[in-house]
């Protein structure tokens, strides 16, 4: 048996923090122990009593004064996007036809999409997200090269293999049955294997038929436990376009409801122009809007309407991810520094604690995986963060003069990034500074 003892300070959430200084929703301890033994947390809280329950040839990896947390979690993610982020387009439909679908049609090619994959996990693990749920190209290849990856690194990751039949390039096109019959042998293959998951991926609306979209909910039906992950309502001409591609449908949502794809297994990204049929249909489902905030602006494509969401009486379900390549920014922190401002610029606030159960506890409830990940309880996978306050001169500065556990969660969310992320651990296996050696 394999067992390790961290020491370093912890945090980690019960609850969605309802207040600037609510302290009943997290534990934190100031002089904090994880007990973990074969990739799980075995015990968890204050050093004293953790080193107690450990053997006494138990080796110990000191992390003081930094704080560990529950790896993050990105919850919308694009694999093939990874050369194409940056590349300038004044909108959705423009840039995904400019570049990204012309990247994508190189993923039909093994090799490449080997490449990739391990860069992209590379990338992941040096900005301490842990898990991520990732859309592949349309090609089988990706997926296989994202599964195989991720799995040989023992990572828990979420994938999908791109459905999409029409409105793009004749290479990036499958049909209704290839596309089930792909995504069928992938989820045969991989889901379930080691802590691989697999996503039915219907790209969107306008990429696919009616009769694909049938093929996505005969999918639905047979593996009902499986994650689903599409787009909504990010851009008004996508709506717009949508509508004439389903006239008979009562709006954007209603296409995924007609197919029975809506669910509380369902993402969907952006949602930034819900109306309030919508947003009572998404609620009352149980389905998941995903916040894309780095995207949305790079984009133009509209701010997000968190608490308007969050608080309404039917509230729905939110997790926040970067969106990469649309979002500008691998790292979670960037990632969360720029939702705080699409709420401000709306008159709305995020609190740093609730910023850090979003991309930790709150995401991983938004995937419905909290009985693996997003909290350091007992019988958790040892999936773990290791941050640093004053990685930077101006961080480390700004730190002289921060008094409260918020102020600091802030200042790592406002000038943190991939530097202060002093490791990141898989499994209980440290990942990141591997990376490094390599």
């Amino acid at each position: 048996m394999t067992e390790k003892l961290i020491r370093a300070r912890l945090l980690s959430f019960r609850r969605q923090p309802m207040s600037f200084d609510d302290a009943d929703a997290y534990a934190y301890h100031e002089d904090g122990a994880l007990l973990i033994r074969e990739g799980l947390i075995a015990a968890a809280g204050d050093y004293a009593e953790v080193a107690g329950s450990a053997s006494a040839d138990t080796p110990v990896i000191d992390h003081r004064p930094c704080l560990v947390m529950p790896g993050f979690i990105d919850p919308h993610i694009h694999l093939p996007q990874m050369q194409v982020i940056g590349s300038y387009a004044p909108a959705l439909l423009e840039w995904l036809n400019t570049y990204v679908f012309v990247e994508e049609q190189r993923f039909r090619d093994p090799a490449h999409a080997q490449r990739i994959a391990a860069r992209f996990l590379d990338e992941l693990t040096r900005h301490g997200t842990t898990t991520a749920v990732a859309y592949c190209s349309v090609h089988k290849e990706s997926a296989e090269a994202f599964f195989a990856e991720s799995h040989r690194r023992n990572m828990r990751m979420v994938g999908g293999k791109v459905m999409m039949d029409r409105n793009a390039p004749p290479e990036l096109r499958d049909t209704p049955q290839s596309g089930y019959d792909d995504t069928k042998a992938i989820i045969e293959r991989w889901n379930g294997v080691g802590r691989q998951h697999v996503a039915i991926s219907p790209r969107f609306a306008i990429t696919s038929t009616p009769e694909q979209m049938e093929m996505a909910a005969t999918l639905r039906r047979e593996y009902p436990d499986l994650l689903l992950q599409t787009h909504l309502s990010e851009n008004l001409a996508e709506i717009e376009f949508t509508r004439e591609l389903y006239p008979s449908a009562k709006d954007y949502f209603d296409v995924y409801e007609h197919y029975g794809l809506a669910g509380e297994k369902s993402l969907f990204g952006h949602c930034i122009h819900l109306s309030e049929r919508e947003a009572d249909a998404m609620a009352e489902s149980g389905s998941v809007a995903v916040f894309c905030p780095t995207s949305n602006m790079f984009l133009g494509s509209g701010l997000f309407p968190l608490k308007t969401l969050d608080e309404r009486e039917k509230r729905v379900r939110i997790a926040i991810a970067t969106d990469v390549g649309g979002g500008t920014n691998y790292s979670m922190l960037r990632t969360a520094d720029e939702g705080y401002k699409v709420l401000q610029l709306q008159g709305q606030r995020m609190t740093p604690l609730e910023c850090f159960w979003r991309l930790t506890r709150g995401n991983a409830e938004a995937l419905s995986l909290d009985q693996h990940i997003g909290s350091l309880e007992p019988g958790r996978d040892a999936d773990l963060v290791v941050l640093d306050a004053g990685a930077t001169p101006a961080m480390k500065l700004r730190m002289e003069t921060v008094g409260t556990l918020a102020e600091e969660l802030f200042l790592m969310q406002t000038l943190g990034d991939d530097r202060a992320i002093v490791e990141t651990y898989v499994a209980g296996e440290p990942a990141k500074s591997v990376l490094a050696t390599q």
